[in-house]
């Protein structure tokens, strides 16, 4: 189920979590999936990992598998998208999340044709108010972790309009002081996907971290 622009934005900020799949293989992923749609994610991204010539392919085979499999549970889109041409790749397989690490007006602009959910990455005011002028629906603070929620405070402070996202560093003890620093949603890679996990098979154990997360953030939402 493609869903529209504004939809697709919706889930993203009402869900608040998003889960980085990088580098688990192909044979992992219905796995993987699965264990974190049962801890309560309901947002994925997999990653581009620019390995070689055949990464954009395996990335939006991932992408196709779950838009194919679970579209009207899952959002699912690709994340680390350096170039156009992955923007592209991932929207054919379905994907409509574009989220990077850097701002690209390029890859930004080209997202946003495709009515795309754009996540640039951002660190400074001056890169979070270029990323939202370039046309960014959100705001990926990265590495987020490395200054911690006093650091996104203090942006939020003259920059509240501009939604932001917290990429790095986020786990399910410090959800509740990212989240009263005012960010909207969270990228969690291998503290949500646990790496060790995806190796051995231990889908259970990605499942209960998975609930660790999303039951942080339910309990800071009733407090509210």
């Amino acid at each position: 189920m493609r869903r529209t622009h504004e939809q697709a934005l919706e889930q993203l900020k009402r869900h608040r979590l998003v889960a980085i799949l990088r580098g688990v293989p192909m044979e992992r992923v219905p796995g993987v999936v699965q264990a974190l749609l049962d801890g309560g994610v309901r947002v994925l991204e997999f990653t581009f990992d620019h390995t070689g010539p055949e990464d954009v392919a395996r990335n939006a085979e991932k992408i196709r598998y779950v838009t194919e499999r679970y579209g009207d549970q899952l959002l699912v889109g690709c994340g680390t998208a350096l170039s156009v041409q992955e923007v592209e790749a991932a929207f054919e397989a379905g994907g409509q999340l574009a989220i990077m690490p850097n701002t690209d007006a390029a890859v930004i602009r080209r997202a946003r044709e495709l009515d795309m959910v754009t996540m640039p990455g951002a660190l400074t005011p001056t890169e979070v108010v270029a990323a939202w002028n370039a046309g960014a629906d959100m705001v990926k603070l990265f590495p987020a972790g490395e200054l911690g929620p006093r650091y996104i405070k203090a942006v939020r402070g003259p920059l509240s309009h501009i939604p932001l996202s917290a990429v790095g560093g986020v786990r399910p003890e410090n959800v509740p002081d990212f989240l009263d620093a005012g960010i909207c949603c969270f990228g969690v890679g291998g503290q949500l996907v646990l790496p060790e996990a995806v190796k051995s098979g231990d889908d259970q154990a990605i499942c209960d971290r998975a609930r660790a997360f999303t039951d942080a953030i339910d309990e800071w939402e009733k407090r509210q």
